[in-house]
C-alpha cells in the first residue's frame, strides 16, 4: 500500500513566491503552431482499469507518441530553446542560435529534447551521461545530432559535470531542475509541459476528482498542477507520486523547506532524483493535496498491469498509475486523471 503524506502547506505554500510555475499555456500553443511534428496526444478512458481499482473513471493522457520523441519531455527543453531562438531577432530561425552550445545532464528523455531543439535552431547540443546510462541511449542522442560526454556513476555526478563544463567553456546550461540563482531556463522548460495539461483539460468530458502526477525533480507535476488549479480551482485532489527510494518532494514538504533525500538507486530512473526543483517545490507546496511514495515492487507490478491493458511504459512513465493499482484508496466515485509520461525503453 502506498504511503501518503497530506500536504500541510496546501493553499499557502512555501519557498520563493517570486518564482512559481506558470499556468497559462497560450504562449506554448502559439509556438507549436509552426512545428510540423506537433500533434495533440490522446486521452484514453480506461474502463477496465477503473473497474479493477474500484473507481468510477480512469483517464490516461498518453504522452508516448509526443512529437516522435516518446515522452512528454519533448515539450520541455525544446520549448525553452525555441523561446530563445524567437527572441534572438534572426530573420532565419534555423540559424538563430548558431554559435550557441547547450549542455545538459540527462538520465533519459530531457537530453533528447535538448538535442531536438538545438538542431532545429542551429545550436550545438552536448549531453552528459552517467557511465551507467546504456550506450543505446547515447546512440539515440547522437542520431539527433548531439555530442555525448560520459561523467560519473550517477545522475548527480553527470549534473555536476554539466555545470562545470558550462562554467569553464561558456556554454549554456539547460537543466530541467532549478535552484537559487538558476530559474530562467527551467521555468521555460516547465512552461512547455503546460501544453499537455491544456490538451487534457480540453479533452476531459468532465473535471476529475483526483489527479495523479509522478515526479522526479517535480517539473511536470508542478506545471500540470498549476494549470489544473487555473482551470478547475480547488475541486480536484492533486496527488504527487514519487519512488520510496527518492522521496525528494515528500521529505521537503515534511521539512517545510527544500531538502535532499538520500536513498538507493531506483528502477524508476527518470524519477530517481534526490533533490527537488526549487520552482517545482514552491508550486507543489501550494497546489498539491498529498504526496505518495511507492516501492520498487509496486512500480514493477503496475507496469505489468498496464502492459496487459495495452499501455506499455516504464516504471517511471507509469508511476502515477502504479500507485492507483497498488491500492491507493480514492473511493468508488473517484474520477481520476493520470499521465502515461513515456513509452517503453525498447519501444
Amino acid at each position: 500500500m502506498p504511503e501518503v503524506l497530506t500536504n500541510p502547506w496546501r493553499g499557502s505554500g512555501f519557498g520563493p513566491a517570486d518564482v512559481l510555475p506558470l499556468a497559462d499555456a497560450a504562449g506554448v500553443a502559439q509556438l507549436l503552431t509552426s512545428c510540423p511534428r506537433h500533434a495533440e496526444t490522446p486521452l484514453h478512458d480506461v474502463t477496465e482499469l477503473a473497474a479493477r481499482v474500484g473507481v468510477a473513471r480512469v483517464w490516461v493522457k498518453d504522452e508516448r507518441g509526443r512529437m516522435g520523441l516518446g515522452s512528454f519531455k519533448a515539450l520541455g527543453a525544446a520549448h525553452a530553446i525555441a523561446r530563445e531562438a524567437v527572441t534572438a531577432g534572426s530573420e532565419d530561425l534555423q540559424k538563430a542560435l548558431m554559435g550557441r552550445t547547450y549542455v545538459a545532464a540527462s538520465a533519459g528523455n530531457h537530453g533528447l529534447s535538448v538535442a531536438a531543439g538545438a538542431r532545429v535552431f542551429g545550436a550545438r547540443a552536448v549531453i552528459v551521461l552517467a557511465e551507467t546510462v546504456p550506450e543505446a541511449f547515447a546512440e539515440r542522442l547522437r542520431d539527433r545530432g548531439a555530442e555525448v560526454l560520459r561523467a560519473g556513476i550517477d545522475y548527480e555526478a553527470s549534473m555536476m559535470a554539466a555545470e562545470q563544463s558550462a562554467a569553464e567553456k561558456g556554454w549554456t546550461l539547460l537543466s530541467d531542475s532549478s535552484w537559487e540563482g538558476y530559474t530562467g531556463l527551467p521555468l521555460r522548460v516547465m512552461e512547455g509541459y503546460l501544453q499537455l495539461a491544456a490538451e487534457a483539460v480540453a479533452q476531459m468530458p468532465e473535471p476529475p476528482t483526483h489527479i495523479l502526477l509522478q515526479a522526479g525533480v517535480g517539473g511536470l507535476a508542478a506545471a500540470v498542477a498549476a494549470h489544473a488549479r487555473n482551470a478547475w480551482g480547488d475541486g480536484p485532489q492533486i496527488i504527487v507520486v514519487e519512488p520510496a527510494y527518492a522521496p525528494a518532494l515528500t521529505e521537503s514538504i515534511r521539512a517545510g523547506k527544500l531538502v535532499t533525500a538520500n536513498g538507493p538507486v531506483s528502477a524508476m530512473g527518470r524519477l530517481d532524483c534526490k533533490t527537488p526543483s526549487m520552482i517545482a517545490l514552491a508550486g507543489l507546496s501550494r497546489d498539491a493535496d498529498a504526496f505518495v511514495t511507492i516501492t520498487e515492487e509496486e512500480a514493477d507490478a503496475g507496469v505489468t498491469v498496464l502492459a496487459d491493458l495495452g499501455l506499455a511504459t516504464t516504471p517511471s512513465g507509469g508511476a502515477g498509475l502504479a500507485a492507483l493499482i497498488a491500492g491507493l484508496d480514492l473511493g468508488p466515485d473517484a474520477r481520476v486523471l493520470t499521465i502515461l509520461s513515456e513509452g517503453p525503453e525498447d519501444g
